[in-house]
């Protein structure tokens, strides 16, 4: 006992907290039904209720708008229209170009023209469909290929070089060159954009919203309103999933409320339904990405020049970000001594895309992974082989190409014992074999690696703010600046506070984020939520600590140093003398010591000059490998993933348990977005895929039969909390994997030497025709070695 100390660094010893499996807070909320969302919250008296009426075209202009009808509705009390809006009218995050409301020009459809409110949720959703709009319109730009070409651009493009590239590209030995779509994806969150605002006093407005930014809320609500940003209170207890889509355009909703609250006196809620949240809301960048890339008669790669162009929508919203961490990840896991990458940010007539899962990094990616597959393929080797032979490794094998150095690699040991523990090598010899025999449906393997960089790109978004309140019962109150949407970051955040203080878990309460608590937050985004507000909550319960102790060893006579906490006790002096936590909360209280803290945390290290495209954007790098097993039918496209084998990086674990759930999470959701979620507009600018009938999620029978999550326990080199790694965001990319071994599959069908052409997502259609596409180019190869 009298070795115990209560330190960081021996936490583990201390309290237990961390490390071990812990159910989310609100597991059992979760499944009784009694998890309260902005939707379930009982509404105030008077409460009206929202819907908006948005454009039906993808760009042109409104020629005309009769709303007589709409106000002439059962239940209607009144319409916000653009002129309406006493502030600020443009709500874009970080750029201008989102208007809350258009009177005029129509630059995509669901475009937001009005909104009405009703006595009930009916009215206002029948009365919005009365308006009469009459639309100059105009052929929209929907093609991103077409955007680059004419240089139709949301912000300026970015240029980053490590080595030279183009001679690298002459001297090479071989060269390729490809191209590449993949598509963007649909959030779908259980719980649909909603917000609920509420008159206060003095001007001022309390607004519930589903958001993954309270901040961001606050401040935008009060510049719509022309008023100081202390008059507005977000307060925003739990998201029904939010992957990115409440980042930024979750603001829209309540600026809306907020305004018609002003209007009307009363409080105001909106809710989307499905369709409309599906229409008016953005996606996960599409992009087109293309390589021209030299190598050696090994595969090892010389020389690379890659583009990576998003299709960022009719605004710039978080596009400026979103590709840059594409262009940061188009390296992944390997190292390319000579290589310039350009990144461009093209503008189409669709509703503005947004954060997702990832930020960017998944869609670049997508082109080196390509790559491998293809270099493998034109030299004859597995392609595991030539993703560990361009490995970053030692010295003058771990600069990134925007000249971070890649420290505490663990990516050939964690991929050699994947390889192992999956016996990857065995099972890829007999899919060879049974595919030699088998005509119709051809098997594949495939092992990728994930690199993925943790921390906002923009430097001032990593730091957080945490408010800690212990009672004289000893009963704890946790406030951060991070959101719930699911992920477990309140899980997390009560185990390590209740390390710090030594005390059992379950007399801490996590209460709902609000900006009058911890003002100035930074988004629950970029894998960051327990890597900040987990490092603000420790930094405020060890302010306390001290406090607590300092006051014990004033007032019981003894060394400071000889204050310990453990298990829910304190002892003191030779040990010999200790009281429980709450007796000392009370006798700190009683000789008047603050029992209230706050904590801050702001990333060291990290900075970037974009001028030089150099610096040192992330703190540290998550890693991980998935392998993945499918099977094809080469008649008709249809496929299986029936196996999947992972092995993720998440340092020293704070919850086993919650990492496991967002690595499995964040795989299917990843599987999803390269196989099955397919968005569709039509020539017109319209959302077809805009409901669950024409847009498809993986569903529980999707999820492979064979499926092993692993996790490489080994303590953050760099100084987090308590060495832990993120996790939300790194293992999405792990589903690579499956795109990755349906081309090896359909490559089978050449003897592995046509490396088939497959964007995403890869539906059937598209798999049946890289099947087609392959027989004709073995046909042809075959037919050039005869001649």
């Amino acid at each position: 006992m009298r070795n115990l100390k209560a330190t960081g660094s021996q936490a583990k010893q201390i309290g237990g907290a961390t490390g071990v499996a812990r159910k989310h807070e609100s597991a059992a909320k979760h499944v009784a039904g009694e998890a309260v969302y902005v939707d379930d919250m009982l509404e105030p008296r008077g409460t009206l209720y929202g819907a908006v009426g948005y454009s039906s075209i993808a760009k042109g202009r409104i020629a005309s708008m009769d709303l007589s009808a709409v106000r002439q509705s059962d239940g209607v009390v009144d319409v916000l229209l653009l002129d309406d809006i006493p502030g600020h009218t443009d709500i874009g995050a970080v750029f201008d170009g989102d208007p809350i409301l258009t009177s005029d020009e129509i630059k995509y459809q669901g475009q937001p023209i009005f909104v009405v409110v009703a006595d009930t949720e009916q009215q206002a959703r029948r009365a919005v469909k009365q308006a009469v709009i009459e639309f100059i319109e105009e052929a929209p730009m929907l093609d991103v290929v077409e955007a680059l070409t004419a240089k139709q651009f949301v912000r300026p493009s970015h240029y980053m070089a490590h080595g030279d590239a183009q001679v690298a590209l002459e001297n090479a030995p071989k060269r390729l060159q490809a191209e590449q779509h993949v598509g963007g994806q649909e959030h779908f969150y259980l719980e649909g954009q909603v917000a609920l605002v509420v008159p206060a006093e003095d001007g001022g407005m309390l607004v519930y919203s589903s958001t993954q930014h309270p901040s961001e809320v606050q401040k935008l609500v009060a510049e719509v309103l022309n008023v100081p940003v202390n008059r507005i209170t977000v307060d925003m207890r739990r998201m029904g999933g939010g992957f990115g889509g409440k980042e930024s355009q979750a603001a829209a909703w309540a600026c809306m409320a907020a305004a018609l609250v002003l209007k009307t006196k009363r409080p105001v809620k909106i809710r989307l339904p499905r369709v409309d949240d599906m229409t008016m809301t953005g996606k996960r960048h599409p992009f087109y990405n293309t390589y021209d890339i030299g190598f050696d008669e090994q595969g090892l790669i010389q020389g690379a020049d890659i583009m990576v162009a998003g299709n960022c929508g009719h605004s710039a919203d978080l596009s400026d970000a979103i590709v840059d961490r594409a262009m940061f990840h188009a390296d992944n896991a390997y190292y390319l001594p000579n290589v310039s990458i350009a990144g461009h940010r093209c503008m189409t007539n669709t509703v503005s895309h947004t954060a997702f899962r990832g930020f960017g990094g998944p869609q670049g990616m997508m082109i080196i992974e390509r790559a491998m597959d293809d270099i493998a393929r034109a030299v004859g080797k597995d392609p595991l082989d030539v993703r560990k032979l361009n490995l970053y490794g030692a010295a003058g094998r771990d600069t990134t190409p925007y000249h971070q150095k890649v420290e505490h690699n663990l990516l050939l040991e964690l991929i050699e014992q994947l390889e192992q523990s999956s016996n990857y090598g065995a099972r890829k010899a007999e899919i060879r074999q049974w595919n030699q025999t088998s005509r119709v449906l051809k098997r594949g393997l495939a092992l990728t690696p994930v690199k993925f960089g943790i921390s906002f790109t923009l430097q001032h978004l990593n730091q957080a703010g945490a408010l800690i309140h212990i009672y004289t019962d000893g009963s704890i109150q946790v406030n951060h600046g991070g959101t719930e949407m699911g992920q477990g970051l309140h899980t997390k955040i009560i185990q390590i506070v209740a390390e710090a203080l030594a005390i059992d878990p379950d007399e801490i309460q996590i209460t709902a984020t609000r900006t009058d608590k911890v003002p100035n937050t930074s988004p629950t985004a970029a894998s960051s939520g327990t890597d900040l507000n987990g490092q603000a909550a420790r930094n405020a319960a060890l302010i306390l600590k001290q406090r607590i102790a300092k006051c014990i060893a004033e007032h019981k006579e003894c060394a400071i140093e000889s204050v310990c906490f453990t298990e829910g006790r304190i002892y003191w002096g030779d040990q010999d003398e200790s009281m429980s936590f709450a007796d000392a909360a009370l006798f700190a209280y009683e000789h008047r010591v603050s029992l209230s803290a706050t904590g801050y945390y702001k990333t060291p290290k990290i900075w970037y000059d974009r001028d030089k495209a150099k610096g040192r954007p992330f703190f540290y790098f998550a890693y991980g490998a998935a392998v993945s097993e499918v099977i094809v039918d080469t008649l008709t496209g249809e496929y299986k993933v029936v196996g999947v084998d992972i092995l993720h990086d998440v340092g020293r674990s704070l919850n086993p348990a919650v990492d496991r759930g967002q690595i499995e999470g964040g795989f299917i959701q990843g599987m999803g977005w390269l196989t099955t979620e397919e968005l569709k507009w039509n020539d017109k600018g319209a959302l077809m895929s805009n409901g669950p009938a024409t847009y498809k999620i993986p569903a529980i029978s999707d999820t492979p039969k064979r499926f092993n999550v692993g996790l490489f326990e080994r303590a953050n080199d760099e100084e987090t909390v308590y060495h832990s790694k993120a996790v939300g965001e790194p293992p999405f990319m792990l589903a690579i994997s499956v795109w990755s071994a349906l081309r090896d599959a359909i490559s089978s069908i050449s003897d592995y030497r046509i490396s088939p052409p497959l964007d995403t997502p890869a539906t059937p259609e598209r798999v049946l025709n890289a099947v087609m596409v392959t027989r004709e180019l073995a046909k042809q190869q075959e037919g050039r070695s005869q001649s």
